[in-house]
């Protein structure tokens, strides 16, 4: 396999080597590992692919990268929403609020009627476009080429979108300089050192196309220390209650027996909370 030249955002050393193809849907994605610290990245990257999947068959289910449109199950969704916000608002009360990866608005739609004032960031000229017609302010484009000032938000979220980010060093450092001193970081990601990224290794769900970086717990905390954030608390599982991801599965129920699905639902939420690493969903807040 060929050498890759590119910096690991946390060791700063391309000191990379060739782990596997990964197996899960046949996507066959080349993962490479950083052999210092663990992150995981693919390589070669395609930008411009990268940017083309999020179109409207992305969001309506008509392209092999289905995304579940949210305008449908808004309803639903905005328990888990409200839920996240509401543990938010004990570490900041009010101010700006971006979400990053902000798709259509909904979240920040929840997050404005609990007082904030929101502001969007979506690589999707489809879904910007939506979010902008319903009044959220949403710019079109990467994160990182955005004009947002500094020191001007209370409340930055990235909800499963940290991986699909390139250049992660300058992403960090935009994310920290574009916080008010005070400000508090949300990144949801995938923890690959949980016990259910190790052990389905290769055949893990998290491995999609569009995903490039692949972050863990030490790693991603040693990360946000560097670049100077105070406080880091990390929800190994989800920052929210069982509830209240009970109440949002409803949005995909089709009959009766769907609700079956609540005991599997239940299962992993209170296994990720009994027994911290035994599954790989995490939830980092740093405050600045």
């Amino acid at each position: 396999m060929q050498k890759i030249d590119e910096i690991c955002p946390n060791c700063k050393d391309s000191n990379w080597t060739f782990l596997y193809y990964s197996t899960y849907n046949n996507f066959n994605l080349p993962i490479y590992i950083c052999n210092i610290c663990k992150i995981q990245s693919i390589f070669p990257k395609d930008s411009q692919k990268i940017t083309e999947m999020y179109d409207e068959a992305y969001y309506t289910g008509k392209s092999e990268y289905k995304y579940i449109d949210e305008r449908i199950t808004e309803k639903f969704d905005s328990y888990v929403w409200d839920a996240r916000i509401k543990n938010i608002k004990k570490y900041v009360k009010s101010g700006k609020f971006l979400d990053v990866g902000s798709s259509f608005g909904g979240f920040l739609s929840r997050a404005k009627l609990a007082g904030f004032e929101v502001y969007g960031a979506e690589v999707s000229q489809y879904s910007s476009s939506y979010a902008n017609s319903r009044g959220i302010y949403t710019y079109n484009g990467t994160y990182i080429n955005n004009t947002f000032p500094n020191n001007n938000f209370s409340v930055i979220t990235l909800v499963e979108v940290i991986e699909h980010l390139e250049n992660p060093i300058e992403v960090f450092e935009k994310l920290y300089s574009q916080l008010i001193p005070g400000g508090l970081l949300l990144i949801q990601t995938a923890n690959f050192e949980g016990k259910q990224a190790i052990s389905e290794s290769k055949n893990y769900h998290y491995y999609l196309p569009g995903h490039l970086f692949y972050y863990s717990k030490s790693n991603l905390e040693s990360i946000l220390k560097q670049r100077g954030f105070s406080k880091i608390i990390t929800y190994l599982g989800v920052d929210f209650p069982l509830l209240a991801k009970l109440l949002k599965s409803r949005g995909g129920f089709k009959t009766l027996k769907d609700y079956t699905k609540w005991w599997n639902i239940s299962k992993y939420h209170i296994k990720s909370k009994l027994f911290p690493g035994s599954t790989s969903s995490m939830v980092i807040y740093a405050i600045k």
